[in-house]
């Protein structure tokens, strides 16, 4: 992917140095299960020698993430949300004084700063066609954890957006464990994971993460399972729909860049997953959709690149 020397977007904000302590209101919650982030395994082999350990683990991860711990455990059911009150508090950029900064860390900052500038890009000019205003989300970077608009973020919840606050929720370390665990390196791969919580940013900005909420509000817990589904298939069209502009408006792309991100689609798919974690799949359990399914709109929304290809609610395949 070509990144080197290009625009950096304003909207990132930098709180890798910052303690973790500190809240990122006004309150609110995951209106949906799994928060609309990438979710995590938790190695090979279910748990392991963890014992009784390892579950609280896993438990306490799910419940801060908003997921009904039974999704990563192989079980069925819908997810919750937390309520977090508190106050907006300015974070400091960049190392403080006496702190070393991660030159391969601040490597990847800039990076981030890059596809985020080039998603506003392809989604300002999306949106002008449709007549309608774009407005960019903040991309907040930190290290360990914090408080968020919609409950704690920690390295180990994986990027997520916030749709009360409209901000995506990144640790870098992330990427790392995306090479290892995922297998699936790349920049593209990357930058796959920031352009598909852009996606549920522009679900939220046309209003179709408020109609799955209420409709969600009247399902049964597969239902809601069913409805997530579509939502994060969705975003994961979006992204595709940037790739194929971004590579029109930018000339980004290289030869294996599509490639790298069908990979990473692929190795977060829900089976994947919950095969890795536990063996076998429960699918009324899935949030995020199959393997192939992610693969299958990421390429949709690639090979026709408009929003209109991205109806996940109406093609159910």
């Amino acid at each position: 992917m070509r990144w080197q020397g290009r625009p950096e977007s304003d909207n990132i904000e930098d709180r890798r140095y910052g303690d973790g302590g500190y809240n990122d209101g006004p309150g609110g919650g995951f209106p949906f299960p799994g928060g609309g982030g990438f979710q995590i395994p938790m190695g090979q082999g279910g748990l392991g020698g963890g014992g009784i350990v390892g579950l609280l683990v896993i438990v306490g991860i799910a419940l801060l993430l908003g997921v009904d711990p039974r999704v990563i455990l192989g079980g069925g059911g819908g997810g919750g949300g937390m309520e977090m009150p508190g106050r907006q508090i300015q974070m400091p950029r960049g190392a403080p004084s006496g702190v070393a900064s991660n030159p391969a860390d601040d490597t990847l900052k800039h990076f981030v700063a890059v596809v985020l500038r080039d998603t506003e890009v392809v989604w300002d000019k999306q949106f002008r066609e449709m007549g309608r205003n774009y407005i960019p989300p903040k991309l907040v970077l930190f290290r360990g954890s914090l408080q968020s608009g919609c409950g704690m973020a920690s390295a180990q919840m994986g990027p997520f957006y916030c749709p009360t606050n409209r901000k995506i929720y990144i640790d870098l370390s992330f990427y790392d464990l995306l090479k290892r665990r995922f297998q699936a390196p790349g920049e593209f791969a990357q930058a796959y994971v920031i352009a598909h919580e852009v996606g549920h940013h522009i679900q939220n900005s046309l209003g179709t993460l408020g109609k799955v909420q209420q409709m969600q509000a009247a399902s049964a817990g597969t239902q809601k399972n069913a409805l997530q589904v579509r939502v994060e298939l969705q975003a994961d069209c979006y992204a595709g729909v940037w790739a194929k502009n971004t590579g029109r408006i930018n000339n980004t792309l290289e030869p294996g860049d599509i490639e790298s991100a069908l990979k990473a689609a692929e190795a977060i798919g829900d089976d994947a997953i919950q095969k890795s974690a536990r063996g076998y799949t429960v699918p009324d359990s899935f949030t995020h959709g199959t393997s192939g399914q992610r693969m299958r709109w990421f390429k949709k929304g690639y090979d026709e690149g408009t929003i209109s290809a991205c109806d996940t609610f109406a093609d159910r395949t």
